[in-house]
């Protein structure tokens, strides 16, 4: 899923989750872009006791956390290319060895990915490998930013609108035109 940040992908992520076979099973989200690779790969693959310093126990990481369920990794161009080797050898395989640990584990995990950047760009300067880019580029969606979907807005504006109403226990009906006016010519930076 390509798109600037707060386009939506992780709710795109999560209807495809949602309206699929796997939708009884787990919806796990990560965040690579956020993680340096050693707790990124603790995070997907998990560790066993004893791993290193602090792992006085044994974790699950997200892939076996996510069986038979979907894994949304998002801002995959973030991924360290390390990581991008662990990963496209778990795609392949359909297995993940923790860290610490020398048997692999089976997984059966949807696999979604977004990434604000445009990977392909990212191959010609080798910061994302090619291979798991192909892998991963089985169907992509690309999702416009609101100011070139402009008719979204008033849609959008009502939903949240109503949202908050029924939070904060207000009655509010809706935006009136005039207000909904403003919102258009407005370019929505950050979405």
């Amino acid at each position: 899923i390509n798109g600037e940040t707060g386009t939506g992908k992780e709710l795109v992520a999560r209807a495809i989750h949602f309206n699929s076979s796997r939708r009884n099973n787990r919806f796990v989200p990560l965040n690579c872009a956020g993680l340096v690779e050693t707790i990124l790969e603790s995070e997907l693959f998990g560790h066993e006791k004893g791993a290193f310093t602090s792992a006085t126990s044994s974790r699950v990481g997200m892939f076996e956390y996510a069986d038979h369920g979907t894994l949304f990794l998002d801002e995959i161009g973030d991924m360290p290319m390390s990581s991008q080797v662990k990963l496209l050898r778990v795609l392949e395989q359909g297995e993940i060895v923790r860290v610490g640990s020398n048997e692999p584990v089976h997984v059966d995990v949807r696999l979604i990915a977004a990434t604000h950047q445009q990977l392909q760009e990212n191959l010609a300067d080798s910061s994302f490998r090619r291979d798991l880019f192909y892998r991963l580029n089985v169907v992509t969606i690309n999702l416009p930013p609101l100011r070139e979907r402009r008719s979204d807005i008033a849609l959008l504006a009502d939903h949240f609108l109503r949202r908050l109403s029924e939070q904060h226990g207000k009655s509010v009906h809706g935006l009136s035109p005039r207000i909904k006016k403003f919102l258009y010519p407005y370019d929505w930076p950050g979405n």
